[in-house]
């Protein structure tokens, strides 16, 4: 759950990667390639931050006052994704928290690469948390810089020259706000170290 002490911090973090996203989005037009039902994206794991976890199981309270049976789902698909992950999982299975060394890629790459998120609805293609979703999936499609390089969806921009991307690059968090929200969280509430989705829902 999102302490209330980060609430106002984390909707306007929200207000401000929405924005940019959408900017991108009107710059992208057809380009875009995402839609509902394109879930290529929710297959295979990645790590996310504790305001991700906290906003995500605030998300998930939520549903379960809304539709008990679709939380239930949810929280069972987590649940067994955890089993089958916990025997390869690069950190403390116990906690869900990964190990703070960098991973080599090859073992990354390797744990639960084939993975469903467990919050994607298989019926529908759709996200169950949409709103709640972690910062990666918000960013995720539009060329986001990732270590000197704008990286996108495999899926867009198809045949678009990179100056032409380059001009539909979104930049979501300028002041890094997250990263202030995250260490307050930490230093306030002892939440610290990284997990996954399946982890943050099912533990």
């Amino acid at each position: 759950m999102l302490p209330a002490s980060l609430v106002g911090g984390n909707q306007k973090l929200v207000q401000i990667v929405d924005a940019a996203l959408a900017e991108s989005v009107r710059r992208s037009g057809e380009w875009l390639a995402c839609k509902p039902g394109c879930s290529q994206c929710c297959t295979g794991v990645f790590a996310i931050n504790q305001l991700d976890a906290a906003r995500l199981k605030g998300g998930l309270k939520e549903l379960e006052a809304r539709d008990p049976d679709r939380a239930a789902q949810v929280r069972e698909r987590a649940r067994a994704a955890v089993e089958r992950l916990a025997p390869t999982f690069p950190g403390d299975a116990a906690t869900g928290i990964l190990e703070e060394s960098p991973q080599p890629p090859e073992l990354w790459n390797d744990f639960g690469n084939h993975e469903v998120c467990p919050v994607l609805d298989p019926m529908t293609g759709t996200c169950e948390l949409y709103e709640f979703r972690p910062m990666t999936c918000r960013v995720f499609g539009p060329p986001v810089m990732d270590e000197g390089e704008l990286g996108v969806c495999e899926l867009c921009y198809d045949g678009v020259s990179d100056a032409e991307i380059a001009k539909c690059e979104i930049r979501p968090d300028p002041e890094n706000l997250e990263a202030t929200l995250v260490k307050r969280l930490e230093d306030e509430h002892g939440l610290s170290g990284k997990t996954i989705i399946a982890f943050a829902l099912g533990k």
